[in-house]
């Protein structure tokens, strides 16, 4: 024998490594989705205490229809929170005006028939 490992030899080395490659991944995925629910539930604790019922119905009404718009709203609400520049709590009113500020003005158009 030459010392070169069988084809057999190489083949349930590959199978070993790639099981522990997935053992890896499986671990470090467990951890990284436990770290976003966590961060998830204290978004949604900060949410809570910051905004009124009426806003809050507000936001989540965005969220159905404009998933990535209502993300920005929470995150400027979050944001605005941790920096410490909400006095009391942001109701209906506060939820339109930041909404309005984030979202562009849609375009009309006006057709004519000639």
């Amino acid at each position: 024998m030459s010392g070169d490992p069988s084809e057999e030899e190489l083949e349930e080395l590959r199978k070993k490594k790639m099981e522990q490659l997935k053992e890896q991944q499986g671990g470090e995925g467990e951890g990284q989705e436990a770290a976003q629910q966590q961060a998830d539930a204290q978004k949604q604790a900060v949410l809570k205490q910051n905004l009124t019922d009426g806003a809050r119905k507000r936001l989540n009404t965005v969220k159905m229809s404009k998933p990535q718009v209502g993300e920005q709203i929470e995150q400027q609400v979050v944001a605005l929170a941790q920096s410490g520049r909400v006095q009391g709590q942001i109701d209906e009113d506060q939820m339109k005006e930041l909404l309005s500020e984030l979202t562009p003005d849609s375009k009309s158009f006006d057709i004519k028939r000639r």
